[in-house]
């Protein structure tokens, strides 16, 4: 059976944070899981740690698995990455898209994804991500976290600078691309 409710606490947060010193909320996002039927919910705090927007851990999905998030409320930056083959520390690409109310992303397979909350107001979204019925929502197991986790973050960060998203690289990535910009019109 299903565990459908979990909570991304600043603890478990800390192994992907810029600067994992930085304070912030007990909780970062919640999620909640529909198994195969339904489909899932997450929702973030709005606010900082640091300098850092409050984001999701970041994952890579394993086997052939594409995803579409739709944004139910607010806005943020959904960031997509992908590697070079057989190397975790560099990255072929990256990609951030600027996302609001309304909008409708597709993930396609072996792309690594995070979503960053960079408005004031909660940011809510569904997508359709294959939990299975005996995953636990927690870290479901056709999602590759280690890797994210190992190198501390996805290839950029996203901080507030002047009131405004900006990206910082993430040092421990090697030869890491100049981001792809997706602005709404």
């Amino acid at each position: 059976m299903i565990e459908p409710y979990a909570a991304r606490s600043h603890a478990k947060m800390k192994e992907v944070l810029m600067n994992p010193k930085a304070r912030g909320p007990k909780i970062h996002y919640y999620m909640i899981r529909g198994g195969k039927k339904k489909k899932n919910i997450t929702i973030w705090e709005s606010g900082k740690i640091g300098n850092e927007y409050i984001k999701t851990y970041g994952h890579y999905h394993i086997g052939k698995l594409d995803e579409t998030y739709w944004i139910l409320q607010g806005e943020g930056i959904l960031l997509l990455q992908k590697r070079k083959k057989n190397k975790n520390d560099e990255v072929e690409y990256v990609k951030a898209i600027f996302v609001k109310t309304g909008d409708r992303i597709y993930i396609p397979s072996g792309v690594g994804h995070l979503v960053a909350n960079t408005g004031k107001t909660w940011l809510i979204t569904a997508d359709n991500s294959p939990v299975a019925d005996i995953d636990s929502a927690s870290m479901p197991g056709h999602a590759d976290y280690k890797t994210v986790k190992k190198m501390h973050g996805f290839a950029y960060y996203i901080i507030g600078k002047n009131e405004k998203p900006a990206f910082v690289k993430n040092p421990r990535y090697k030869n890491i691309p100049k981001i792809i910009i997706k602005k709404r019109p």
